[in-house]
């Protein structure tokens, strides 16, 4: 594991991109930390160390998924983010809880592929570049004023023409080749129960042989199509999937959000009954949660040691209604803050994902300068709280519901053939959303 981080430094990674919620960061960031502690004892010691599962409650929109995933990103780990209504209790129509894991290995295999790739690109880069050189040069020949040089001139200047991108948009005829997509056939429930029929009929149905056609394409298309067979050669994939398997295992995040949907009290009832179905999603999870072997088409995993971060709203169950051997297997309780309007304030101007900085890039291809005075974010961030307030609360996401409505008829209009300049403004905040604000106001009437 590469992580180094202090709980400080974690906590301000993620301070970067989410406002407030400072206990769930530092209750993320220990469990983080807990695992590069653990990694550096010895093996004996390492199997008795289980992470510290969380398990989150606060409205939507608060930043429990961000927190999640921002974590995983921190130190590269493989991290799915699923829903538990997906999932029922087998026997019942849904998935098995067991292609949590088989999605996690997916996600390690795609992440340490891309971080072999990175590594052998600049070789990978390299044979392209001498490929193409090798296809442009009989073009560059039959054109005029090339007669007194040589081939290696040519090459070389060939070669820095193509790294400067100069020959970008040129198109050139190469072979290209291309793996078959594999036939399968679902032998189980699961998405990673299917068998290759090519790999059962060999050569009388392919056998997964390349396929090689000539096609037209551009010099960049083909330089990154090159690079691509290329590092594909060059990556061991078994080592690959080796060490996918184990950052999985040792690494893994998996967020399981709604988790307050499949408690036994959720659906409203008072007679002291229990929702079978519910309660047996709750028992399949269980054992995942436990520490158990899952089976997978790359090999077998054991869950013993990955980090499981629960989260729900609660508000028609609480979490005590949850089954108590799950409850237990959620030691950290963490409850998020419902947002304020200085939180709305700070999430459209702070953050470097700011909402207003998504909106001010996005106008700037059309040509489009936007700006915003401090009256009217102060504006936007009241009339969002308002809103959160006199009807559903979904959190930051009224943020995006108020701009996209403030900026309506800036998107519809900006045309990228004229540069604009527009100033956001109190004012114009009152004006655009004049509308919404009635409605809103009409609703506190309403019975």
């Amino acid at each position: 594991m590469d992580n180094v981080l202090t709980p400080k430094q974690i906590v301000a990674e993620l301070d970067r991109y989410i406002i407030g919620q400072h206990e769930a960061k530092v209750a993320v960031a220990i469990a983080l930390r807990n695992r590069y502690r653990r990694s550096k004892l010895s093996e004996e010691m390492r199997e008795e160390i289980t992470p510290k599962n969380i398990i989150m409650k606060g409205p939507t929109g608060v930043g429990k998924t961000e927190i999640a995933r921002r974590l995983a990103k921190v130190v590269k780990a493989p991290f799915v983010k699923v829903e538990a209504t997906k999932f029922t209790e087998v026997g019942y129509v849904g998935r098995d809880v067991e292609s949590i894991i088989r999605d996690l290995v997916e996600v390690a295999i795609r992440l340490v592929k891309d971080e072999k790739f990175k590594e052998v690109r600049p070789r990978a880069t390299e044979i392209a570049e001498n490929k193409l050189v090798e296809i442009l040069l009989p073009i560059r020949k039959n054109g005029s004023g090339t007669e007194d040089k040589s081939d290696e001139v040519l090459k070389e200047e060939l070669r820095s023409e193509l790294r400067a991108g100069h020959l970008n948009d040129l198109t050139v005829e190469m072979e290209i080749r291309q793996q078959p997509k594999p036939m399968q056939i679902q032998v189980g429930n699961n998405p990673g129960d299917a068998i290759n029929i090519g790999n059962i009929f060999g050569q009388f149905m392919g056998g997964g042989k390349p396929q090689v056609k000539r096609r037209k394409i551009t010099v960049k298309q083909a330089m990154e199509d090159i690079i691509a067979m290329e590092s594909e050669r060059m990556v061991d994939q078994d080592a690959v999937i080796q060490e996918a398997l184990v950052r999985a295992e040792q690494d893994g995040v998996v967020f399981l959000d709604e988790i307050d949907k499949i408690a036994a009290n959720n659906s409203g009832m008072h007679d002291g009954g229990h929702d079978v179905s519910r309660e047996g999603v709750q028992r399949d999870i269980l054992p995942i949660v436990e520490g158990s072997t899952v089976q997978t088409k790359y090999g077998a995993i054991r869950t013993d040691f990955i980090l499981f971060i629960a989260a729900g709203a609660f508000h028609m169950a609480r979490m005590e209604d949850l089954i108590p051997e799950l409850q237990g297997r959620f030691p950290i309780r963490v409850e998020l803050d419902n947002l304020t309007k200085d939180d709305f304030v700070k999430i459209l101007t702070e953050p470097d994902n700011a909402v207003i900085k998504q909106y001010r890039e996005l106008l700037k291809v059309d040509g489009v300068s936007l700006e915003f005075t401090p009256d009217a974010i102060d504006e936007i961030a009241a009339i969002s709280f308002e809103q959160n307030e006199t009807s559903e609360n979904l959190g930051a996401r009224r943020l995006h519901a108020v701009i996209e409505a403030l900026l309506k008829d800036v998107l519809y209009e900006a045309d990228d053939n004229e540069t604009t300049s527009i100033v956001i403004d109190r004012e114009y905040v009152e004006k655009h959303l004049a509308s919404t604000l009635k409605e809103s106001n009409l609703r506190k009437y309403i019975i």
